[in-house]
């Protein structure tokens, strides 16, 4: 008997057959192919096994069928995962922020409320006339730094606005952190110059987040710019240690002759020498201007900026030159 349920499960392994053979309710599994079977049946009064295939979990059709869910399980592993990183472990997320035409708001480095209309208006042929030894020694040593930079660029106006913006945005970050440590040493309020100087250090960059959309920097250009940031970073922060309306001054009289090389950018864009192509976006949403603004709208609004730089900082410097601190007057905060 042994031997006829032994030849009959063989056969069921082989044919995949129905046999039936004694033993009612006998299970015999399969190593080889992985199969379980189960004996069951009657026949004449007497128990007959009916052999039943049935797949088991290591099978390869049912990792096959399995392959979806276990997909769709992983994807949802991964998009909780790119959740966590969004969100922040410590729970810090930024809300939803949209146009006002309720458009999603597309930039991180600056929000809705932090753009402004440049005034255009402002006179751009303002001129503080040296009155002493300190105001001679900044307009002469302005003057005297333009002379390499002119011969370096040439014509190539963009890539001279790329480096004027690397230095330019230097100065107000330099006297907004001495301001600062200034304040917290001595205990005392800033007057709101702290906040003046560093929103001229932004806007400033912005100029030159702008800039870079337009005008992409060789490799020679870069290693120049983090030359010459690195020199004058730390030869500015000696000079406002040693006299802040030295240094106000000279940002001053920078701040002339920016808005002097952006005169010339704009000729250049009205002559056809250089193509007056699309805004840059984030120029556009930074200044609100037109969706169809084109370049000479951006160096139009830019140059206005640099002018207010120009009044703040002779404003800051003879402010000092009376004798007085600049907390001692009201800061421009806003002045655009």
């Amino acid at each position: 008997m042994n031997r006829f349920v032994l030849r009959s499960v063989k056969q069921c392994l082989v044919n995949g057959q129905r046999y039936y053979g004694s033993g009612g309710g006998l299970v015999y599994g399969s190593s080889v192919v992985g199969r379980s079977v189960h004996l069951s049946g009657q026949r004449n009064g007497v128990m007959f096994g009916g052999f039943e295939w049935r797949r088991m979990m290591s099978s390869a059709p049912a990792s096959m069928e399995k392959a979806p869910s276990e997909k769709k399980e992983q994807e949802k592993e991964e998009t909780k995962g790119k959740d966590i990183v969004a969100s922040s472990y410590w729970g810090i997320s930024r809300p939803t922020i949209t146009r006002e035409d309720g458009t999603v708001w597309p930039w991180n480095c600056f929000m809705p409320w932090e753009t402004y209309k440049a005034d255009v208006s402002i006179d751009l042929k303002k001129h503080h006339v040296p009155k002493n030894f300190l105001d001679n020694l900044a307009y002469r040593t302005v003057k005297l730094l333009r002379i390499p930079v002119d011969l370096f660029f040439q014509r190539r106006y963009g890539c001279h606005a790329m480096m004027l913006e690397t230095v330019a945005a230097v100065p107000g970050m330099v006297g907004g952190m001495l301001l600062h440590l200034k304040s917290l040493r001595k205990f005392q309020q800033s007057g709101g110059w702290i906040k003046a100087l560093l929103e001229e250090a932004e806007n400033e960059r912005m100029h030159l987040m702008t800039i870079v959309e337009l005008v992409k920097p060789k490799w020679y250009e870069r290693l120049l710019v983090l030359a010459v940031q690195g020199v004058f970073f730390n030869g500015f922060f000696v000079l406002y240690l040693s006299s802040p309306k030295l240094a106000h001054r000279f940002v001053g009289y920078l701040e002339e002759e920016a808005v002097f090389s952006y005169t010339e950018y704009l000729e250049s864009i009205e002559s056809g020498e250089t193509e007056n192509v699309p805004a840059p976006a984030i120029a556009i949403d930074y200044w609100r201007l037109p969706k169809d603004a084109r370049l000479k709208d951006v160096i139009t609004v830019i140059r206005a900026d640099e002018a207010h730089h120009r009044d703040i900082n002779h404003f800051a410097s003879d402010i000092q030159f009376q004798g007085k601190e600049l907390r001692e007057a009201p800061a421009p905060i806003g002045y655009h």
